[in-house]
């Protein structure tokens, strides 16, 4: 009786088996991305709700609208006086340091300037609980017998100064993450309030209007100018709530515009051809960078055909090959 053929096998196991387990990994990659496309939220109308209710909040003279708000504030006050009062009693809590923490903060989009005595108390905690972690795990329980005093010296400082730095690295992503979505959309914004402008709109009418506009393309952008609008609002200097866009954003191009939004504030000048002048210039640095980042595509295009698509490509062409060749010696032996 003659035994039926074996089923064809690749790299050891059987070819059906691969093919299945590829399927079910692109069948979960398709229903992850129709989860991610159809639960997409607007992140702006809840932004711009809850600067609304701090607006009106402001103009009330009062600092929460709701019991629940008060209780959910009170509990965050107890626990950052706790931290204010240890770092105080250490004396590592400087105004200069948290000044610059709450400014690092709103920048990175955490209006909270609660949130700035948090930061300095990760810095002093962090290295004490993992760096601690570290020299009990390498000295005291001995884990890594093997390595030379060296080594083990290197893991200490590292988790000492990882700990220490981890705050400021993660702020440092925020702020840079946050300021490339912001500069994306300036251009756009700049073109909006040129055209509010010569509509007859005034300054705060118009960055409301591109905030709302632009909110759900660009949120951190509408956020900012959102808040730039109710500023203009209620401050009774002007040129205070640019300023406070500038602080909030590091970008020389919003510094640029403020610039220019307090020079025609001051000497009256003509505000859309200003505005004109610096969208153009953004745009062509947009397209700069934009250039700039293709000119570098193929070097870094160089790894990625390497280590993903050479070798796909070449099971594709010699995997059939290689398993009738490995049927063929099995048939023959």
């Amino acid at each position: 009786m003659q035994q039926a053929s074996a089923a064809p096998s690749m790299l050891g196991m059987d070819i059906y088996t691969i093919a299945t387990m590829l399927a079910a990994l692109a069948t979960f990659a398709v229903l992850v991305a129709i989860y991610a496309a159809t639960t997409v939220r607007d992140p702006m109308a809840k932004r711009v709700k809850a600067l609304n209710e701090r607006r009106e909040q402001l103009k009330a003279g009062i600092t929460a609208s709701t019991k629940r708000s008060r209780a959910k504030i009170t509990g965050k006050n107890e626990t950052t006086d706790r931290m204010r009062s240890l770092l105080s009693s250490l004396k590592v809590l400087q105004d200069e340091q948290l000044k610059k923490a709450q400014i690092s903060l709103m920048q990175a989009g955490i209006r909270t300037k609660d949130a700035a005595v948090g930061v300095i108390f990760a810095r002093m905690v962090g290295p004490i609980v993992l760096g601690g972690g570290a020299i009990i795990v390498v000295y005291v329980l001995d884990w890594f017998p093997d390595w030379s005093p060296f080594k083990q010296y290197a893991l200490v400082a590292g988790a000492l100064i990882g700990a220490y730095k981890a705050p400021d690295i993660w702020l440092k992503n925020l702020i840079t993450k946050r300021s490339q979505m912001i500069q994306k959309g300036l251009p756009d914004a700049l073109d909006l309030l040129v055209i509010c402008a010569e509509a007859g709109l005034t300054v705060d009418a118009a960055f409301a209007r591109v905030a709302r506009e632009l909110g759900k393309a660009y949120p951190e952008l509408g956020d900012e100018f959102a808040l730039t609008a109710i500023e203009l609002g209620f401050l009774t200097d002007r040129r205070t709530a640019f300023e406070n866009l500038a602080t909030r954003v590091k970008l020389d191009a919003v510094k640029g515009v403020v610039t220019t939004m307090i020079q025609t504030e001051k000497y009256g000048t003509p505000l859309a051809s200003a505005l004109r002048v610096l969208s153009a210039e953004f745009r062509h640095e947009r397209m700069m960078r934009a250039e700039e980042k293709a000119a570098r595509l193929p070097a870094i295009m160089t790894v990625p055909l390497i280590l993903f698509i050479l070798p796909v490509l070449f099971i594709v062409i010699l995997g059939p090959a290689a398993c009738s060749i490995s049927d063929a010696f099995g048939k023959g032996v």
